[in-house]
């Protein structure tokens, strides 16, 4: 009885100490590259692959301000938003576009104010999936 008792503690220690032992199985391999901006340019213009054409920091009350926003990467979904501000914070408008890049990608957004905008210094803000990357100046003159 008591070799069976030895048998079953050592059999079971055994099984204990294989299972310690054991590492957990590794994750497959990354599939998705991190996205992340790269560049941005502001503008009068954007071509028709959404790149400023006419880079620019400086605007008249009439035009159009457009901001160009390159990100790299890979994933199936991100969110890109620019907070356009005048003067000291004041939020003039915020627009987000859901982009799935492979790659390089451009996305492109624009502000605009039909009755003129007031003279003074802006900024265009872009956010990629809600965490702040990069903020650009502009002045309208």
């Amino acid at each position: 009885m008591r070799s069976h008792f030895r048998v079953l503690t050592g059999l079971l220690l055994a099984a204990g100490l294989g299972a310690a032992c054991t590492r957990p199985a590794a994750s497959p391999p990354a599939t998705q590259d991190a996205v992340r901006v790269t560049d941005v340019d502001l503008g009068l213009r954007v071509g028709s692959d959404k790149r400023v054409t006419d880079q620019t920091d400086s605007f008249r009350p009439s035009e159009t301000v457009y901001v160009s926003v390159r990100t790299e990467g890979t994933v199936p979904s991100a969110v890109l938003k620019a907070r356009w501000t005048f003067q000291g914070g004041q939020v003039v408008q915020e627009s987000s576009q859901t982009i799935a890049p492979k790659g390089t990608t451009v996305t492109e957004f624009h502000v605009s104010n039909p009755k003129g905008w007031p003279k003074g210094s802006y900024q265009v803000e872009v956010f990629l999936n809600g965490s702040s990357v990069e903020t650009e100046s502009f002045k309208v003159g």
